[in-house]
Order: C-alpha cells, then sequence, then structure tokens
C-alpha cells in the first residue's frame, strides 16, 4: 500500500491559531511567481516523497524540515507553490461563478458577464495543461508511471463531471471534456517547450477546420444534451459528444492544455518570463480580434451570415458553429469553437497568468484567501456547482456569496489541513495507480 502523510490529528486548531497563521503566512510570501519550486520550506515539511531513482524503486523518505512549529495542526501553504498560478486559476473559477450565475451581459453585472464567457473556461482549461506540466516535468525517469497517473486522474474528473450533470444544476460542466483532454495531451506531456508552443498554435488554429469538416461531413449538430453516468452505456453517442458537437468540444480544447503545457516549461519564478508571458498573450488575443474583425467586415463574412441567419448581435452559440457557411469559421462569439474564438481566449489567458505572476508581495500578501481558492479548483467548482442545482436565483448577492464562502473554505482549509479535499482524493487514487507501474516483480 502507497504510504500516507504523517499527520499529527485531525482535530482543526482554534480560530485564533487560524488567525495568527493567516498573518503569518500572509506577512511570509513574496513576490508571487517568484518563489523558486526548489527552495527549502520555511515550515515543518512532513510530506512523504520518493526516494531519487535507484535498486529500491518502492523507498520512501521522509523529510523533516528545519524551521519552527506555528501551533498544533497548523500547515500553512505550500511554499513550492507558485502564487501567480493560484491567483489566474481564482480569475478563472470566479469568472465561471459569474457567467454560471449572472443573467447575461444585458442584466445586473453585465460587464463582469460579458469580459468572463468563454474567456474564464479557457483560462481554466490553460491552467490544466500548465499544473500537469508542473507535475509530470521531474518524471522523465519514469514516464509510465507519470502517464498513468495523468490518464487515471482524468479518468476519475470525468465520472466525476457525468455525477455533477446528475445534480440537475443549470451549469453546463466542462470536467467530463477537461478529463478527456487530459489524456489526448498523454503523448506530448515532455515536448520541449518550443515545439509545444508551435503544436498549440497550429492546434488552435487549425482543429476548428477539422472539426467543421467532420461535422458537416457527418451532419452532425450541437449537442445540446449534456453527457450523463447512462451515457457510457452509450460510447460512441458519448465520445461524439465530448470530442466534436458537445459544449467544450475536445478536439478543439485539448489545444488550451497543450498552451498551458509549452508555459510550464519556461521558469515562472523570473521576471522575464512572466513579461513574455503576458506580451505574447496581447499579441496573440489582439491579432485573433483584429483578423475576425476584417474578415466579417470588409471582406464580407457578416453580410453573407445574416443572409443566412438575420442578424448577429446577441448571437448564443453552444461549442460549436453550424456548417451550412465557411464564414462561421471567422466569429469571434464565446463558445463558438472557431480558430479566433480559441486563439482570443488563449491570449487573454496568457496575459491574465503574466500579470498575475507579476503582482508584487506586497500585494499579494493581502489576497491569501483569493490564493487559496485558487489552490483548490476542483473542490470549490464541485461545491459551486452542486449548490447551483437548488436555486435559480441570478443575482449579484448569490455570485458574492459563492466567492465569500468559497474564498473562507478554502482559507480555513489550507490552513489547517493543506490541499485541498477532492485534490487529494484524486491525487492519491491517480498517484497509486502510477506507483504500481513502479513496483519491482519478485522473482524466485
Amino acid at each position: 500500500m502507497p504510504l500516507r502523510e504523517p499527520v499529527a490529528t485531525l482535530e482543526a486548531p482554534p480560530l485564533p491559531l487560524v488567525v495568527r497563521a493567516f498573518v503569518r503566512e500572509a506577512m511570509r510570501i513574496t513576490v508571487p511567481g517568484r518563489e523558486c519550486p526548489d527552495r527549502a520550506s520555511t515550515q515543518p515539511d512532513l510530506s512523504v516523497s520518493r526516494a531519487p531513482a535507484g535498486p529500491s524503486p518502492t523507498r520512501r523518505v521522509l523529510r523533516v524540515g528545519p524551521a519552527r512549529q506555528t501551533g498544533p495542526m497548523l500547515r500553512g501553504p505550500d511554499p513550492q507553490r507558485l502564487v501567480g498560478i493560484d491567483l489566474a486559476r481564482a480569475v478563472a473559477v470566479v469568472g465561471m461563478m459569474a457567467v454560471h450565475v449572472l443573467p447575461g451581459p444585458d442584466g445586473p453585472g453585465g460587464t463582469l458577464h460579458a469580459l468572463a464567457h468563454g474567456r474564464a473556461s479557457g483560462l481554466f482549461a490553460v491552467l490544466a495543461g500548465l499544473s500537469l506540466g508542473l507535475a509530470t516535468r521531474r518524471s522523465a525517469d519514469r514516464r509510465a508511471a507519470a502517464r498513468t497517473s495523468v490518464a487515471v486522474r482524468g479518468l476519475l474528473i470525468a465520472l466525476l463531471g457525468l455525477l455533477l450533470v446528475e445534480s440537475g444544476s443549470r451549469v453546463a460542466v466542462i470536467l467530463p471534456y477537461y478529463g478527456v483532454a487530459f489524456v489526448v495531451v498523454l503523448p506530448f506531456l515532455w515536448w520541449p517547450a518550443r515545439r509545444l508552443a508551435v503544436l498549440a498554435g497550429c492546434w488552435l488554429a487549425l482543429a476548428p477546420l477539422v472539426s467543421f469538416a467532420v461535422r458537416d461531413a457527418l451532419g452532425l449538430e450541437a449537442q445540446y444534451d449534456q453527457p450523463t453516468l447512462p451515457w457510457l452505456a452509450r460510447p460512441g453517442d458519448l465520445l461524439e459528444a465530448l470530442a466534436l458537437t458537445g459544449y467544450y468540444p475536445v478536439v478543439g480544447w485539448a489545444g488550451y492544455l497543450l498552451l498551458g503545457l509549452a508555459v510550464a516549461k519556461l521558469d515562472l519564478t523570473g521576471t522575464a518570463a512572466c513579461v513574455r508571458v503576458l506580451g505574447a498573450g496581447l499579441l496573440l488575443a489582439a491579432g485573433a480580434w483584429a483578423a475576425s474583425a476584417l474578415l466579417l467586415g470588409p471582406a464580407g463574412g457578416r453580410a453573407a451570415l445574416e443572409r443566412l441567419h438575420g442578424p448577429l448581435d446577441g448571437l448564443d452559440l453552444y461549442g460549436s458553429v453550424p456548417t451550412d457557411s465557411r464564414w462561421w469559421l471567422t466569429v469571434l462569439v464565446p463558445h463558438s469553437g472557431t480558430p479566433f474564438d480559441l486563439l482570443h481566449t488563449a491570449g487573454t489567458a496568457l496575459v491574465v497568468l503574466g500579470a498575475a505572476c507579476l503582482l508584487p508581495g506586497t500585494v499579494t500578501r493581502f489576497l491569501y484567501p483569493v490564493a487559496a481558492l485558487g489552490g483548490m479548483p476542483l473542490t470549490i467548482y464541485t461545491a459551486h456547482v452542486l449548490a447551483l442545482a437548488g436555486t435559480d436565483d441570478t443575482s449579484l448577492t448569490l455570485l458574492a456569496f459563492h466567492v465569500l464562502l468559497g474564498a473562507a473554505f478554502a482559507t480555513l482549509w489550507r490552513l489547517t489541513l493543506g490541499r485541498g479535499p477532492l485534490e487529494l482524493l484524486v491525487g492519491r487514487v491517480a498517484d497509486g495507480a502510477g506507483r504500481l507501474l513502479t513496483r519491482p516483480t519478485l522473482t524466485s
């Protein structure tokens, strides 16, 4: 059986201890994205880590760090975590909450809805690829085990997503697509940054054309019914929805994860890399928007589409565009899945990530609850989806309640117990599956 992390007690500390720990950790955090991932912790490190490769692959080493104890069962944030990534992930989660809760661009919070619609979920996917890259970049000598772990993680997340759809929530649940995309990017986990960047750009630009051609040839329409667990008995329909006709079709969305993998190869602890990420994002987002505007305007795309479908203002698409005109591929509408939609939202994701990693420590030390929320996206997203299953409310008040409650829960949990509950569960199962491949075979 895999070793478990030693835990002193499962009791939460008294609230004053939590508050003191929060203040202590907030003052300790430095410039986001500058904490070297290899730097030793200033907190006692009681994690169980793998030993270096050698004749005994099942050996484990217990590492105990040099610093002081902050109180009974108090565990501060992981100092190896890049704060900027957590902040960017929090932006993605809050943005998705806004799209799920708010009524639309013309209602209360309309500006926030318009900014987040399509961009928040794209950021969520790019950061998924980034997290995969960071988690596997030191596993080059254990690639089979790492691939198994990633595949199992993706399967568990996809199954959780199918379960969430069963709750009857009004949310178009991203997790089934997200999990399948993990499997799609397995062959590319250890590609170098430049090759990954080129592949991601080509994928985001060309995959929508492939999807368009396949859907046109097979006469496939957008799938408005979300896949649920019974769909497992209809694998053909399930694969069609997840890959081509659903709300987050993996054929195109896998490009976001590839982009995240490319960014993971950069040294985000340095200012120069973060500036390059931000600059590349600005160019990509602005370039995609300008190209779409030129094709729809002076080139005549909008006029051609309006002759077929009437005015395009307020157009709402569900993951893909119709196939009755190639001009559809030039639109830049949230969740249209066109080259310009994917490239623009990929660019805005890089802008958010680069900007978050450039925030000074004088700012981020006061954003610890936000970073804590971003540090457990699977747990917070799942709770949010389930909570929306019991209400039709579309007010800013409900959005604020979800965000504030999520941040408070994440802060207390992270200070007392560390990793988010669903993140911990999925990680333990996936890592255990990977370790099965590294156990030595007994011979007689």
